[in-house]
């Protein structure tokens, strides 16, 4: 998305394979978005996906890139421990003015920013999957967060064509602090034996105009994501009802049912 507006990019992971599975990843999206954005001029639309694939390099050495951007999003797996070390390393070979944006959905950016040298360069960035299709990214200001910063993101998501919305740095921010809890009350109303999985999901589809019901979406999320959310939130605030854990969703996780890929989670998929 961001090659596609006119940004350079470098692209970050832990091996070539990965690098080279993700760079015909975003070929394939790419070619998609042409194929309907460029229906009448095949010629125009062959000629942005080699300019966008143009601005995007890759690397397995975060570090030795860093020095020379203006923004770092990290987007690696939702562990405090190992986003805090991967900050930490970069903090040292980042440039000065530049500024650092996680895309964790469920932890404080305030924790994260505390393990720099720059809490006031240093805010969330929350895009939304499949971030290509969703509008929306939400920009999480901490206490230290400078003004400037804070601008400099709205400017960029708005830059990505996208819609910022601003959000202080509290758990689940606006969006997952909604969902989730929506998702294990549904969850909940099954366990409990009140409604079917599958009329639940026919229930909002059709009486609140979702486009999934709440157990195709956290299929499509993922069991264990949706599992990590919540046991983070109990951690920090046991006694709040909506943060209860469920114990279907925990044996689901447990038996390496996570959902669609996975192949099967609440539902199964082929």
């Amino acid at each position: 998305v961001a090659a596609a507006t006119g940004h350079t990019v470098v692209l970050v992971d832990q091996t070539e394979d990965i690098l080279a599975k993700s760079r015909k990843g975003i070929q394939e999206n790419l070619r998609k978005v042409t194929k309907k954005k460029f229906a009448e001029n095949p010629k125009a639309g062959d000629e942005f996906v080699e300019k966008t694939l143009s601005s995007i390099s890759t690397s397995t050495d975060a570090a030795s890139v860093v020095h020379s951007t203006d923004l770092v999003v990290e987007a690696i797996v939702e562990n405090l421990k190992l986003k805090n070390e991967l900050f930490k390393r970069l903090d040292k070979f980042a440039s000065e003015h530049t500024i650092f944006a996680s895309n964790t959905s469920s932890l404080h950016i305030t924790d994260l920013a505390n393990a720099t040298t720059r809490q006031d360069r240093f805010a969330g960035l929350h895009f939304f999957n499949p971030v290509p299709m969703m509008k929306l990214v939400e920009v999480i200001k901490t206490p230290m967060t400078s003004q400037k910063t804070f601008e400099s993101l709205v400017d960029f998501s708005k830059a990505l064509g996208k819609h910022p919305v601003s959000c202080k740095d509290t758990p689940g921010f606006i969006v997952n602090r909604l969902l989730v809890p929506y998702l294990l009350e549904a969850i909940r109303l099954q366990e409990r034996g009140d409604a079917s999985k599958e009329d639940i999901d026919t229930a909002m589809k059709l009486g609140a105009g979702y486009p999934m019901g709440p157990f195709e979406l956290v299929d499509y999320v993922g069991l264990d994501t949706t599992k990590f959310i919540v046991d983070g939130w109990h951690e920090a605030d046991v006694k709040n009802p909506l943060f209860q854990p469920c114990p279907s969703l925990n044996k689901l996780v447990a038996e390496n049912k996570l959902g669609k890929k996975t192949g099967e989670g609440y539902y199964k998929y082929k």
